[in-house]
């Protein structure tokens, strides 16, 4: 179809039209030999989640992992979208920039200028195929309603338990669907479920997801709260419950632009909520906000480390539904990369476009690396013209959706490849002076940031590599440096790089990955940072008596050494080649040895 002369259309050969639920997705992946079949049993118990991740650590991400055998009369479906080619194949096309395209040809139709009434009638049929994106409700329809349970049992599902330390067993991978109590408006999130029995779970959603703002309103209403839990369907449902989509924006909206089809949605049993009439699986209840909240947690999350035990409301169940040959999808975050990285890549890509179409149209590029964990580090690339760009990109960038979460911040501009790290550091080798391109900022970070000095605020940190304009010249001296950067067990006075990191003594200096994913981690910028005879320090440091910190802090995520001795033992009958060496046995050094979540 022609938006004014571009073209945004989908194919007959649109990949997404081979598959119209979750297990012709399975044979499809297994078709384009991206998926493996696991037949002997493992356990949901700690050792599917180590199998995954010793997988989804593989160059590229390995294979996605069908378990057979899961103790129950469900399959466990892992690291369906853990690598570019597979997150592609959830969003229907062979590779991201074909998603990217699509989106930028659709903004840059919306957005033309036009002039008279004849350029603005040519904008009717876009929106006309708008509206055939919209979500649509239809009568009941087998699907996931195959099997009835009104007396639901969790029990009967694999939810798995993924790491040691995990308060029990988690739902990883739900569509949370809930509505505006007041304008009816739907939003479909992912927020973690902890089991505390057959009938009720934990709901982890954050004072800063939609999900805990429809909450407040039935809590003021003094209303229960109606949910529907739905898992599985087509995988670009459970991309778009991730997405850092607009509030009030529904995510089947982005489904059915992405699909070029509507979501066909069916009303649940027990509970006034639509869910996908293809999903796997439903879990229909409520959440009550006239009960007390109850303690939750800890739970291995997707930074690295263990968030530590908190109050979050607590969901019934009153049904559960589900496909005759259902699938249970799940997922494990830790220490990256991990299948949540490759997901963090596609939205890198699907929401540059909107960024510098709507906001900041001097950005060229950006880069989330996948040892930042989605909001700790980013690299923009920008078209710099003006002096004092690179300060604009940060503000604005800190104030723009879940951007506002992002802690460090470079800005280059110029012929730099950000995805290749050794540009990036030639980029900051030539232009970052730390003297006067250092900019600090607060507000808000992510809840999960342990290193925050306090819970979700903190503060934030950017590098301004980008060539110097005359209006922005210093009468500072040049500190002639002969590094980038350092990393050092101890501060060091007169270095000579520009940037000094400090981490403990058990961290090996050479593994870079780490490091980077640790300072991350473990660095709170308006306290850990500081600019010193030319040379920006940052003190990576856990929690070091220098850092004056009053926060708990946690563990990092490792797998128990009885966990990786089973999965080690049964290695050659899982069908997945030669042994793949546990990667928590890499980690387990930056343990306390205080056997716990808690560090301290």
């Amino acid at each position: 179809m022609g938006f004014g002369g571009v073209q945004v259309a989908h194919s007959k050969n649109h990949i997404a039209t081979m598959y119209k639920n979750l297990r012709q997705y399975v044979n499809f992946l297994e078709s384009r030999g991206e998926l493996l079949r696991v037949r002997e049993f493992v356990d949901p118990q700690l050792e599917m989640s180590e199998v995954a991740d010793r997988m989804s650590k593989q160059p590229g991400g390995g294979k996605a992992l069908l378990f057979e055998n899961s103790g129950t009369g469900f399959p466990v479906l892992m690291n369906m979208m853990g690598s570019e080619q597979r997150m592609s194949y959830a969003l229907g096309v062979e590779k991201l920039g074909d998603v990217e395209k699509k989106f930028d040809s659709f903004f840059s139709a919306l957005m033309q200028p036009r002039q008279n009434l004849r350029e603005k009638l040519r904008l009717l049929p876009t929106l006309r195929q708008a509206s055939r994106w919209l979500p649509r409700t239809v009568r009941a329809e087998e699907g996931c309603r195959q099997q009835v349970e009104l007396a639901p049992d969790l029990g009967k599902l694999p939810i798995l338990q993924c790491w040691p330390h995990d308060g029990g067993r988690f739902i990883t991978l739900p569509l949370v669907h809930t509505r505006d109590l007041h304008s009816g408006t739907r939003n479909v999130g992912m927020y973690r479920m902890q089991v505390f029995d057959g009938q009720t779970t934990g709901m982890h959603w954050h004072r800063h997801k939609t999900g805990a703002r429809h909450y407040e309103q039935y809590k003021a209403a003094g209303q229960k709260m109606p949910v529907a839990v739905a898992l599985g369907g087509d995988p670009i449902y459970t991309y778009c419950a991730v997405a850092p989509l607009p509030d009030n924006v529904d995510e089947y909206l982005l489904a059915g632009f992405l699909r070029g089809k509507p979501v066909r949605l069916v009303r649940c049993l027990t509970q006034p909520v639509d869910v996908p009439a293809d999903v796997d699986i439903v879990i229909e209840g409520y959440v009550d906000p006239a009960e007390p909240p109850t303690i939750e947690g800890p739970f291995g999350d997707h930074t690295g480390f263990y968030s530590l035990p908190e109050a979050y409301p607590r969901f019934h169940v009153t049904a559960i539904t589900h496909r005759r040959d259902a699938i249970y999808p799940a997922t494990v975050v830790g220490i990256p990369p991990q299948e949540d990285a490759y997901i963090g890549k596609a939205t890198e890509r699907i929401f540059l476009a909107p960024i510098r179409m709507a906001m900041l149209p001097e950005i060229v590029d950006m880069h989330l690396p996948f040892e930042g964990v989605a909001h700790n580090l980013a690299v923009v690339k920008i078209n710099k013209t003006y002096p004092g760009q690179g300060e604009k990109i940060a503000n604005a960038l800190w104030g723009a959706g879940q951007m506002m979460f992002n802690k460090m911040l470079v800005v280059v501009d110029g012929e730099v490849n950000i995805e290749r790290y050794d540009e990036v550091c030639a980029c900051v080798q030539q232009r970052f002076r730390p003297d006067v391109d250092v900019y600090f900022g607060r507000g808000p970070l992510d809840v999960l940031d342990h290193a925050a000095q306090a819970c979700g605020y903190g503060g934030k940190l950017c590098i301004d590599a980008t060539r110097k304009l005359p209006e922005e010249a210093s009468s500072s001296p040049q500190h002639e440096k002969k590094l980038t950067y350092r990393f050092t067990h101890h501060a060091e006075e007169n270095t000579d790089s520009l940037i000094q990191v400090i981490f403990d003594n058990k961290v090996d200096l050479a593994d870079l990955a780490t490091c980077v994913w640790l300072m991350g981690n473990n660095v709170d910028p308006a306290r850990d940072c500081c600019v010193r005879s030319g040379t920006l320090v940052i003190d990576a440091r856990g929690r070091h008596k220098s850092k004056n910190i009053t926060r708990r802090w946690p563990e990092a995520i490792c797998a128990s050494p009885e966990t990786i001795a089973a999965v080690d033992q049964k290695w050659d009958k899982l069908g997945l080649g030669a042994l793949i060496e546990s990667p928590s046995l890499r980690y387990r050094r930056l343990l306390s040895g205080s056997g716990g979540a808690e560090a301290l």
